[in-house]
């Protein structure tokens, strides 16, 4: 297993002036950060909506009356000046490029108590969003809009640059979608291998039992998850979904240093990367490491945050695959997540269960529960996870509830849509 060694905590500020000096420091780092282990304890969620005028859901959303709407809790992203207070919960609010309002809950010990304050913060935000004649969109992808960069900032402005060559897939990314981030513990040193690969190998079976962003920009795609074809779309190196392996921890440290910088931040001047240019070269200082200078822990800390795979590590981990959900119905998905994850029998069991489909991101966004084995892998995962809900601690008459609505989802078979149908 990896050798982690011991570093300055991100809170003691030492990380700027900390230089990596060479890749096996830069390997050891990132399995230190983004892998914590011990018994699964935590639980979260980072919960992102696309927002709409009420009576206009095709209507641009003006940044001005996003802000007057969000009042103290505007990120300083979009009002330099604003307080970013947190919502009366604790969970701080963020935005992505298109406008897309994110809340991210504190994490809980328990589903239950969660779940209530997630609840109690949505109720809190769709008030204040209703003032102002605005809504909480309902589902992953904007089904209205096309993509538009609201965001003014060097982050998003030299990632919608290096993204158009490729085509849409990364301005919609940026600009139009919307997932439900279900967060859970690594789990202890001996389980994480199993834990990681699950995670994994369940994400093609769920993200079609849960894909609602087949329409986009007023047409319908033709497609389940038009959300996360988007994210595919993007640049490889960064989305690629992980594989089963012994050792996690080593393996994303590795695929870290030999991942192309998106972005890098400077004083003043465009954040744009050379293209093709790893971590591991700025570390050696090849091709235009020079212009950069050496790059320290918090360089390599900001690498991190430009992956956008459907798990991302961060010393606990991000479940990054599903569509958002509407805002009453985000329990559902987390609570079946959490009871697959719960005890190492049933991660085992869920992985036999996926198999035959773990691979298949494509074909469960493309096409979702009507491919007949996604829809066979999402049916018994269904039922497996459902047998499992007891142990997220969640009342009798909840798990009542969300049984019947998993096992109803799991149902479906849909049909195959006409050229006419999706016009």
């Amino acid at each position: 297993m990896t050798t982690v060694r011991d570093f300055p905590s991100p809170a003691t500020g030492n990380l700027a002036a900390r230089v990596v000096s060479d890749r096996a420091e830069g390997e050891a780092y990132v399995a230190s950060v983004c892998f914590k282990h011990g018994p699964p304890r935590l639980l979260g969620v980072e919960l992102e909506y696309t927002v709409h005028h009420r009576d206009d859901p095709s209507r641009p959303l003006d940044p001005g009356v996003l802000a007057a709407a969000l009042g103290p809790h505007t990120p300083r992203t979009l009002d330099p000046g604003s307080e970013a207070l947190p919502l009366p919960g604790g969970s701080p609010v963020t935005l992505e490029p298109g406008g897309q309002v994110e809340i991210s809950p504190l994490p809980r010990s328990s589903l239950a108590e969660l779940a209530g304050v997630v609840d109690a913060e949505l109720t809190h935000l769709t008030e204040l969003l209703a003032r102002s004649g605005l809504e909480l969109g309902t589902s992953g992808i904007d089904a209205h809009r096309a993509p538009r960069r609201f965001l003014e900032t060097p982050r998003y402005a030299a990632m919608e640059r290096r993204f158009a060559p490729d085509g849409p897939g990364g301005i919609t990314m940026m600009c139009s979608t919307a997932g439900l981030q279900v967060c859970v513990d690594a789990g202890e040193a001996g389980h994480l291998p199993s834990r990681w690969a699950a995670a994994h190998e369940m994400g093609p079976a769920l993200l079609a039992l849960f894909a609602n962003s087949g329409r986009h920009a007023g047409r319908d795609t033709g497609h389940a998850s038009a959300r996360w074809l988007a994210v595919m779309a993007t640049e490889r190196a960064r989305t690629f979904a992980a594989t089963a392996t012994p050792d996690p921890p080593a393996d994303w440290a590795r695929r870290m240093l030999d991942t192309p910088l998106l972005v890098v931040p400077r004083a003043d001047g465009p954040w744009d990367a050379p293209v093709r240019f790893t971590f591991a070269d700025w570390i050696d200082g090849r091709g235009e490491a020079g212009v950069f200078g050496r790059p320290t822990l918090a360089d390599l800390d900001y690498h991190l945050t430009t992956m956008f795979t459907p798990v991302r590590p961060q010393g606990y981990l991000e479940i990054r695959y599903l569509d958002a959900q509407p805002p009453r119905g985000w329990l559902d998905a987390t609570a079946l997540l959490v009871a697959l994850l719960a005890q190492p029998s049933t991660v085992d069991k869920a992985r036999e269960l996926c198999e035959p489909v773990a691979g298949a991101w494509e074909t469960a966004a493309s096409r979702g529960l009507a491919d007949p084995a996604i829809a066979g892998a999402a049916k018994a995962l269904a039922d497996l996870g459902c047998a499992a809900l007891g142990a997220t601690g969640l009342p009798s008459e909840v798990i009542d509830r969300i049984t019947e609505a998993v096992q109803h989802r799991a149902a479906r078979t849909p049909a195959p849509r006409t050229p006419e149908e999706r016009a």
